[in-house]
């Protein structure tokens, strides 16, 4: 596998990633460097994660997990971006607004962003590809656009408020739908 087709790989597995850091800086009342490293970390850990989970477990289950990882991709992304809406509608403090990079909420955006990653893991088994320099630069990817995401999204977060957070949750969603039409039509 060439250089490029592993940057390009590492690129497409980080769009949702760095779509979903913006949405989370946007949520932050304050954007610390803690706040970056914490979901920088863990969306780069799943993203090398993934893969070789992926690429270990082999063609015995990959119609399995490929029929339905768009649903659970969806669900998750639709659940967190719902919450995000709610809480936009809801007067209250900035600082008792949850925070992305804490908790379940944290793991959950991190497996949302990473399920594309395990299939991308099951197709290089087929291809008897080996995963471990392709999962350091698809998380090495992920964790540096994410951390980029963050400073653009707490920046627009600033300004715009509860609409950002709105915009935020509603974002989510589009990538979920986005996910489950690619892999219906596909």
């Amino acid at each position: 596998m060439s250089w490029g087709t592993i940057f390009g790989l590492a690129l497409a597995l980080s769009m949702d990633a760095f779509a979903v850091s913006v949405a989370c800086g946007m949520n932050l009342a304050v954007l610390t460097p803690r706040h970056a490293f914490r979901l920088s970390f863990h969306f780069g850990l799943f993203q090398f994660l993934m893969p070789v989970i992926g690429w270990l477990v082999g063609r015995e289950l990959a119609a399995t997990i490929g029929a339905f990882d768009h649903w659970v991709a969806f669900g998750l992304l639709a659940v967190v971006g719902g919450k995000m809406l709610v809480e936009a509608r809801e007067e209250k403090e900035a600082e008792n607004k949850t925070d992305p990079t804490r908790g379940m909420m944290l793991i959950t955006l991190s497996l949302a962003t990473s399920l594309d990653a395990l299939a991308v893991g099951l197709s290089l088994a087929f291809l008897d590809v080996s995963i471990y320099v392709p999962s350091v630069i698809i998380g090495a990817v992920a964790a540096s656009l994410t951390a980029i995401g963050m400073a653009f999204g707490s920046r627009i977060g600033t300004r715009w408020g509860r609409w950002a957070e709105a915009l935020g949750g509603v974002v989510l969603i589009l990538i979920g739908v986005r996910i489950v039409i690619s892999h219906l039509v596909s």
